[in-house]
This record gives C-alpha cells, structure tokens and sequence, in this order.
C-alpha cells in the first residue's frame, strides 16, 4: 500500500467518527427537549414541574421567609420574636398559677392535719441530735425515741406550770398598779406635748368604751369559736405527739419509702436534695432556739434589774416570739415595755425599751450570721414576706412555719439546680454488665 492511501484511509476514518460525534450530540439534545416538554405537560400540583437553575431569576414572585427554628408556620414567623417570647412565658406561668392555687386550696381543706405535721418535722429536727445520742449510747432506737419525747414533753409543760403560776401571783399587784400608771399617762397627755384638755380625754375614753362595747359580741363570739374547736387542738396535739415519736424513730424508712416512689432516674438527686433540706431544718431550728434563748435571757436580766413584775413570764414570751424572726422577739419585748410602763413609769419603760432595741441588734448583726451561717442565710425580705404569706394563709402557725419552709425550699431547688452527681447512697446495689 502506498503512502497515499494510508493517508486517505485515515482522513476517511477521521470524518466518519466526526459525523458519529455530531449524529450523537444531536440525539442527547433531543431527548432533553422531549423530558422538558413531557414534564411541562405533566406538572401539576401533586406533580412539581422542572426545577429552574440557580441562576435563573423569576419576576413577580414573593420572596421566601426565614422561619425561626421555634416557629412551625408562616403565622409564627409575622409574630415578633419578643411577643412569642412573652406569650410563652404567660402561659407557662398561668398553668403554674392555677396548679399552685389548687395545692393551696387542698392544703387550707386539710390543715388540721399539714400544720401538726409541720410543728411534728420541726420538733423532730430540734429533737433528732438528742435521739443520736442515746442511740450512740447503745439505747434501742423506741427506748431513745420515747424517753427524748418524754423529757421534751415535760420540759414544756414544767415552764408553762411556772409561767402560770407567776402569772396568777403577779396579777392583783399589776391590776393595782396599773390604774396609777393610767393616771400617769393621762397627766403627762394633759401636760405634755400635746397638752389634751379634760373634754378631749372624755371624748377619747367615752369613744373606746364605745368601740369595746360593739365588739363585745365579735370578741364573745371568737372564744366560743375557740371552745367549739378545743377538740381539734386536743386532736392536732395528739397527731403532733405520735407524728413527732415516728419521724425520729422511723424517719430515714419513711425518706427511702417516699424516695422509690420516683423514677429511677430522679432518686439519686431528690435524696441528696432531701437530706440537705433536713440538715437546713435541724440547723435551722437549734440556731432558732439558741437565739431564743439569748433573746429570752438578755431582755430577762434587764427585766429582774429594774424589778419589773412577771419577768419570767415575760422572758418567756421573748423566747417564744423569737420563732419568728425579725418580728416575734420586738412584739415580745413590746409587751415587756407597756408593763414596765405601767408598773414603774417613763423613765423604766424607755430602758427597757432600750434594752429590747440592743438585744435585736445583737441578734440580727451577730447571733444570725454567726449561729445560723450560709446554710440557712435568707435576705430580710424573703423572711418578711414569707411571714406575710404566712400569717394570712395560717395564722400564728403560717408565720411559725413559713420561714423555715422557705429555708427548706431554698436548699432543696439550689440541689436540684446543681448540676452535680450526687453521692451514691450506701445500700446502693450496682449491677454490672460484665464481672470484673
């Protein structure tokens, strides 16, 4: 073969796959053009039609709008971020409202039976160190239990017989005195700064008088009310005194029986949670009755200095009001301030005045931060308005219990709230996938 047609035959050859190339070019161009057109002829709203590229643009169309991840429709997404936010917590706070509202509801339905529970959880915490004790000592735990109720029990009613009796023997030496200590009070409105006349005491009296006596059925009608309810007194005693003897006898059972009611997963925290809430109580009401005490004893020595009647029962009074903080030991000590008024005039009232301010200084800048301690460390207010809440919802037993609820309360959220694992309990049982 010549060179000449090794030539041709390769030109041959490169036109015949150049026609191939192109034949096949045109045919894929062709298929695309009938996808295109079958697609359009099907599209529908069940069936999207062909997607436009990226960089197509499209004229007169709305542009897309950004959902947030917390909206779930384009209705959300016209509402302010700030308003949803608010909205949120509205409802939130609604559904608390009312689930708080109703434990409200069933707890004033059954408090002849929360209030002697909660005065049995604080006689408990006071007692417990006490039942420790004897039971270090080798005591059996019913033997320790009952002789602490017993001696705490008797203990009380020995003040109280003292109380009484001082009481009833003071009583027609004060009644002497004071129709002296109320003349007094009227020659000092009369010569005084406010320089009364006669007419304008007898209106004063003759306007008490009259308010007493159209009272006098209101005052009649609250102690028949409180004669009538003597059986529920003797019935919340009773339920305190059992009540008291099992916590400290059978308290850690009842804690781990009421714990494996929960979850598995939230045993481990609300136990810690819980025995820090007790160990807040117990500190909670020694330094209580600590403070009490120092209360009773500061204002009592001043008490007996100026020879002022009932000081014992007085100083007793001091140390029961100091249950209630801030308020109880100044009311209290007022009371020692009218008798000394009455009994050894102005100047003895104004000491003891004085010496009832000092001994609440002491307490609220020393005693409270230095027995008390962060444990329990509540702010002021906290305390006022738990006392508020307290009085209106439960009377004198609401502002006794209140603040130590909130003390409790305080430490069980902040356990809960940390994120902490807590301890694992010693009768734990740990159950392992492989042996070690």
């Amino acid at each position: 073969m010549s060179r000449f047609e090794r030539v041709r035959g390769r030109l041959r050859r490169a036109y015949q796959s150049r026609q191939e190339s192109r034949r096949a070019d045109e045919g894929s161009s062709s298929e695309e053009l009938n996808d295109v057109s079958e697609a359009a002829r099907v599209a529908s709203p069940a069936v999207p039609g062909p997607t436009a590229p990226s960089s197509a643009t499209v004229y007169g169309a709305q542009p897309p709008v950004d959902l947030h991840s917390s909206t779930t429709s384009r209705d959300d997404a016209d509402v302010p971020h700030g308003l949803r936010i608010a909205a949120a917590w509205c409802w939130r706070l609604i559904v608390i409202g009312v689930v708080a509202w109703a434990l409200l509801m069933i707890v004033s339905t059954i408090k002849i039976v929360i209030i002697p529970l909660a005065i049995a959880l604080l006689l408990s915490a006071l007692l417990a160190p006490a039942v420790g004790w004897l039971l270090r000592a080798r005591l059996p735990r019913s033997l320790a239990t009952g002789v602490v109720l017993v001696g705490g029990l008797a203990a009380v009613i020995g003040t109280l017989t003292l109380v009484v009796n001082e009481f009833i023997r003071g009583v027609p030496e004060l009644s002497a005195k004071s129709s002296e200590g109320v003349r007094q009070i009227q020659n000092w409105l009369k010569t005084g700064p406010l320089h009364l006349s006669d007419t304008q005491l007898d209106r004063y009296i003759d306007e008490a008088q009259a308010w007493i006596n159209d009272n006098t059925s209101k005052f009649t009608s609250g102690a028949l009310s409180t004669a009538a309810t003597l059986a529920e007194v003797l019935t919340g005693t009773l339920l305190v005194l059992f009540a008291t003897f099992f916590f400290l006898r059978d308290g850690n059972r009842i804690w781990r029986f009421l714990v494996r009611l929960l979850p598995v997963a939230a045993r481990w925290k609300v136990d810690d949670a819980g025995r820090a809430s007790w160990h807040t109580l117990g500190a909670y009401v020694r330094a209580t009755v600590l403070v009490a005490f120092i209360d009773a004893v500061g204002i009592g020595i001043f008490l007996v200095i100026f020879d002022v009647p009932f000081a014992f029962p007085l100083a007793a009074l001091v140390f029961l009001g100091a249950f209630i903080p801030i308020v109880g030991a100044a009311l209290s000590g007022g009371v020692a301030v009218l008798v000394a008024l009455v009994d050894s005039g102005p100047v003895t009232a104004l000491i003891i005045l004085g010496a009832v301010i000092g001994v609440q200084q002491i307490e609220g800048h020393v005693l409270q931060p230095l027995i008390m301690g962060r444990a329990v460390a509540l702010h002021p207010l906290a305390v006022i308005i738990g006392i508020a809440a307290g009085v209106v919802l439960a009377g004198i037993t609401g502002a006794l219990v209140s603040v130590p609820l909130i003390a409790v309360l305080n430490t069980a959220i902040r356990r809960l709230a940390a994120r902490r694992v807590p301890d694992t309990p010693p009768d734990a049982v740990v159950v392992a996938a492989h042996a070690p």
